[in-house]
C-alpha cells in the first residue's frame, strides 16, 4: 500500500522509524517532511501536503493512506482534516485504530509521538492499515452526510 507520512519536530524520530519499518513490510512510503529537526517548524504544511497526496491518490484510483505525527497528534489531525476528502482520525489505542477504519473509513491516522513508544505507534498504524471499512449502511450513510456538507455546505438531517 502507498503511505504518505508527515510529522512535526516532536515526531521526527518516530517518523524515521516508521518509514523504515513500513518499507520493510512492503509498503511504498512517501515522506512529506520535515527533512531535519527544527523545534520551531510549522507542522501544518507537512501534514496538509501528506493529506493532499492521499486525496490525489484516491482520486487517481490508487489505494493510499496517510500518517501524521506530532507530540499529541491533535494539531496534525486538524491540519489534515482541512483537505477536501480527508477523514483523519486521532488514534490512541487498538480500538480507536480499528474503529477509525471500520466505522469511519478514515484515510489518515494521527498519533502523538510523545504519548506512545515507537513500537506502540507502529502497532497502532499496522492495525489501522489492516482494518477494512465495514461498508455497513449506517456508517456509509454517516460518511455520506459528512461528504455532502464538505461539498455543499448543506447539513443533512
Amino acid at each position: 500500500m502507498r503511505i504518505h507520512i508527515a510529522t512535526d519536530h516532536a515526531g521526527l524520530e518516530t517518523s524515521h522509524f516508521l518509514i523504515e519499518s513500513l518499507k520493510a513490510s512492503g509498503h511504498e512510503v512517501f515522506d512529506h517532511g520535515p527533512a531535519s529537526y527544527d523545534p520551531f517548524d510549522d507542522y501544518p504544511s507537512f501534514c496538509i501536503n501528506a493529506a493532499l497526496a492521499v486525496a490525489h491518490d484516491e482520486q487517481a484510483g490508487v489505494v493510499a493512506l496517510g500518517v501524521v505525527l506530532g507530540g499529541s497528534g491533535n494539531g496534525e489531525q486538524m491540519a489534515a482534516n482541512k483537505v477536501k476528502g480527508i477523514r483523519a482520525a486521532l488514534v490512541w489505542n487498538e480500538d480507536t485504530a480499528k474503529l477509525a477504519r471500520s466505522h469511519n473509513n478514515a484515510n489518515v491516522v494521527a498519533l502523538g509521538a510523545r504519548q506512545h513508544s515507537k513500537e506502540e505507534v507502529l502497532d497502532l498504524i499496522e492495525l489501522f492499515i489492516a482494518e477494512p471499512f465495514s461498508g455497513d449502511e449506517r456508517h456509509a450513510r454517516r460518511i455520506g452526510k459528512i461528504d455532502t456538507y464538505e461539498q455543499t455546505g448543506e447539513v443533512v438531517a
